[in-house]
């Protein structure tokens, strides 16, 4: 890998494309685990400057310099002032809400240009996905003045409290209710905007800032943070975490040495399954340190113990940021590494903020409880809440999905109002020949076919898509970033709602547009339930599929597509003249197993 040249497969360009897709899979999975996306290293060094000059540096300065704290380079002067803390988190979501942060940039998709975000939410006729259709006042997809205006009174009100001078040393609780109700208001309206803003974890911290008193408000920022590591540990539980971390290991920059990536898998290259080395790497460096450390730091009242977890979290966070995850949440874990001193050691439980601390019972009692209720609801019924609330991050149990397109027909897209095009057109102005391109972008179906889900994914458009060689397929989070500026592995955000937006504007023809989309498994349950959508005719079927069978087969599925329960298609649709039916008759509401 070079400074502005990146590891590109090594296939011939001129004959690779004609290929059956399951052979460029493999070819293009295994390429994975040796080079990760292959992505220049000036590519990483962009992210680096983002993160330390834009986030760090700006606003650092921005929040010493409105506080009367003194230099910003006198660190030990200001980084345990509590509107310091608040600050940051006030920062950190106005640059998530602009769209500068999470899911930024070419490694989620955004190659020319790299910012989505406010370029698609400050921009009437836009597509936007209301989260609730009981809600009145919400009808419709499209993006209206109304709704821009919304967001960028929004992004002010965020500024604002920021730049603004504190109150007895934190920021004055007036200025944090136009935040507060502004981003319900637009997630309401738009459940995008909401999820980009993180508001899952900073908008509980901001009505802390708003309503309690300061020994209640540090004890309960300590509880919400508790909340989302726990919380992500206990989603870490089951078969899918480890195939995250060996094709996130591939992708590190900092893992240079090829044998230490091979590692991750049993036997490169004929089985490129997680390896008992990658299996430890995700439960004891992943799960067992989120959820007993963050215990350690909440009940802890020795000072030794207490540096040692803290220690161990900051770090946690500085590795997460090492690998570059391609929904490069790098300002997020920044802010953890900073919250984790700010809180655990410059708050410490023995000095009087710990949970026996806080005003009343009640309120500890309420606070835990509401921080626990989406976490709970999320992982019982994943189809009720996003994945972010449910405190699920990068744990491997998403939704997710795979598009499929007749020849051509990806083509259509072009007629949406947005602010970029495809991505394989992004790539091609910027000089890529249109067969790099395209081998580019089958790298991110590729990544996909190495998770689990991606096995159940792939299984049901060879079922369903006969001439599956020949089409175009996407993963759906990069093709969803181009479309509503944001994503951050939600499979919510291209569910049938956003295809039946799609469908409204760009008039697929049946059988043109084919999705295999699966929801997150529930934590009590062996399956994941799946649909196909065909854009013209909604979803045409439901079925469910075993965890054990995604996670014990290969990304290319040697043995053929995995076993399927399927338990509901659609009834026959014909044609117009009545004659041909669309796609093949199928019993309503009958169980049928569809297997290889």
């Amino acid at each position: 890998m070079g400074f502005k040249t990146g590891d590109f497969p090594r296939v011939d360009t001129e004959t690779f494309l004609e290929q059956p897709l399951l052979e460029r899979m493999r070819t293009l999975a295994l390429h994975w685990v040796e080079y990760g996306f292959g992505t220049p290293k000036m590519v990483y060094l962009v992210y680096l400057v983002k993160l330390t000059v834009l986030y760090a540096g700006l606003g650092a300065f921005l929040a010493t310099s409105t506080s009367h704290l003194g230099a910003v380079w006198h660190v030990s002067h200001w980084w345990n002032q509590p509107i310091v803390y608040q600050k940051a988190v006030l920062w950190t979501m106005l640059l998530e809400a602009i769209g500068v942060a999470g899911s930024w940039g070419p490694l989620a998709g955004k190659f020319k240009p790299m910012t989505g975000g406010i370029r698609y939410w400050a921009k009437p006729g836009t597509i936007r996905l209301r989260p609730w259709k009981a809600v009145p006042g919400t009808d419709g997809d499209t993006r209206t003045t109304v709704d821009a205006g919304l967001y960028l009174a929004l992004l002010v009100s965020l500024l604002v409290a920021v730049i603004a001078p504190g109150r007895d040393g934190l920021v004055d609780p007036a200025l944090l209710i136009a935040p507060i109700v502004l981003v319900v208001l637009c997630g309401l309206r738009d459940k995008t905007i909401f999820l980009a803003a993180r508001s899952e974890q900073y908008l509980p911290a901001i009505i802390f800032f708003a309503t309690l008193g300061f020994v209640d408000m540090i004890v309960a920022l300590k509880l919400l943070m508790c909340a989302v590591w726990i919380g992500a540990g206990v989603s870490k539980f089951g078969r899918h975490f480890t195939n995250v971390v060996a094709p996130m290991m591939s992708n590190s920059p900092c893992v240079p040495v090829k044998w230490f990536k091979r590692a991750q898998y049993r036997a490169f290259p004929h089985d490129i399954r997680p390896s008992k080395l990658a299996g430890a790497a995700a439960h004891l460096g992943g799960t067992l340190v989120e959820i007993t450390t963050p215990l350690v730091l909440l009940f802890s009242t020795n000072r030794t113990v207490t540096g040692v977890a803290v220690g161990v979290m900051v770090l946690f966070h500085l590795f997460i940021i090492s690998t570059f995850p391609l929904a490069v949440p790098l300002e997020w874990n920044a802010l953890f590494s900073f919250a984790t001193l700010f809180l655990f050691w410059g708050h410490p439980a023995g000095a009087g903020y710990g949970l026996g601390d806080m005003s009343s019972p009640w309120l500890t009692a309420g606070i835990v409880a509401g921080l626990v209720f989406f976490p709970i609801l999320g992982n019982l019924r994943p189809d009720l809440v996003s994945f972010l609330p449910s405190m699920r991050q990068y744990a491997g149990n998403w939704a997710s999905a795979l598009w499929a397109f007749a020849p051509g027909a990806e083509a259509k897209l072009n007629a949406l109002d947005r602010s970029s095009a495809n991505q394989v057109d992004q790539l091609l102005a910027l000089g890529y020949s249109p067969a790099v391109a395209e081998i580019t972008m089958q790298q991110t179906i590729a990544w996909r076919s190495m998770h689990s889900q991606g096995r159940g994914l792939f299984s049901l458009l060879i079922r369903h898509v006969p001439e599956i060689d020949r089409w175009t397929v996407r993963e759906a989070e990069f093709a969803c970033n181009s479309i509503l500026g944001f994503n951050f592995g939600d499979g919510h955000l291209h569910n049938e709602d956003m295809i039946q937006a799609l469908q409204r504007r760009c008039g697929f023809e049946p059988g043109e547009f084919i999705v295999a989309w699966v929801e997150s498994q529930p934590i009590h349950r062996d399956t994941q339930e799946y649909k196909v959508i065909d854009a013209a005719l909604g979803v045409i079927e439901r079925g469910t599929w075993n965890v054990a069978d995604a996670v014990a087969e290969q990304p290319w599925l040697p043995n053929g597509p995995i076993r399927t329960t399927v338990t509901w298609t659609l009834p026959a649709q014909r044609s117009v003249d009545g004659d041909v039916d669309v796609r093949p008759p199928a019993e309503t509401g009958a169980p049928v197993v569809a297997s290889a």
